[in-house]
């Protein structure tokens, strides 16, 4: 499923999968990516932020404002407007879901790279040295109970899988927010869909 990348000699990371993944407006994964994980982060947040943070613009901009009637003044407008499902599963389908989709694949091709072997770590020296001070360290908890506690410095790979399991989290409670705003203006509230639901018969479908 995923190719391995041409070997570049003058580059001291070590070999991991590499993706499909060619949009312009997609990040080129490679593992430095993934270890970057300010970049990793920024990336999710950007695009977190020009698609569910503003998920109520974008349903707004799907229902124009009714045309002005002044026999309706009277009457009290409500405070959105709902959408039909046809024009809404298209946005859903154009937007959302290919979104959504983008950053599950960035996610998965990181938590690859976080369980692949990584010789090249360039902590792997340090984390050797304080593993080998600390088999030569006394240890008396009957002086201090808290002596016999070690905290290495994590591998860049245990650091990468905690962002990502991180990030998952974030990702489902996202989803939950978006697609709750998304049920409140659909004209059948997405047919007592949940998102997971909803998501999976587009993927199965596309």
């Amino acid at each position: 499923m995923w190719k391995t990348p041409p070997r570049d000699h003058s580059s001291a990371e070590p070999q991991h999968p590499s993706s499909p993944m060619t949009s312009s407006n997609d990040p080129l994964l490679t593992p430095q990516f993934c270890f970057s994980t300010s970049t990793l982060k920024e990336f999710l947040r950007l695009s977190r932020s020009t698609t569910d943070d503003t998920i109520s613009q974008h349903l707004s901009s799907l229902s124009p404002p009714p045309t002005f009637k002044p026999s309706t003044t009277s009457q009290r407008t409500p405070s959105h407007r709902l959408i039909p499902p046809s024009t809404l599963s298209a946005f859903l389908s154009s937007t959302i879901y290919p979104t959504w989709s983008k950053r599950s694949e960035i996610l998965t091709y990181c938590a690859i790279v976080a369980t692949s072997p990584d010789p090249n770590d360039p902590n792997l020296e340090v984390i050797s040295k304080e593993t080998e001070a600390e088999r030569m360290r006394i240890v008396d908890e009957r002086l201090d109970p808290y002596s016999g506690r070690f905290f290495p410095t994590e591998t860049r790979t245990q650091v990468l899988a905690g962002v990502v399991r991180n990030e998952r989290g974030v990702e489902d409670i996202v989803r939950e927010r978006t697609w709750e705003v998304i049920k409140d203006r659909s004209t059948d509230g997405m047919g007592g869909k949940t998102w997971k639901e909803a998501y999976e018969e587009w993927k199965t479908s596309s």
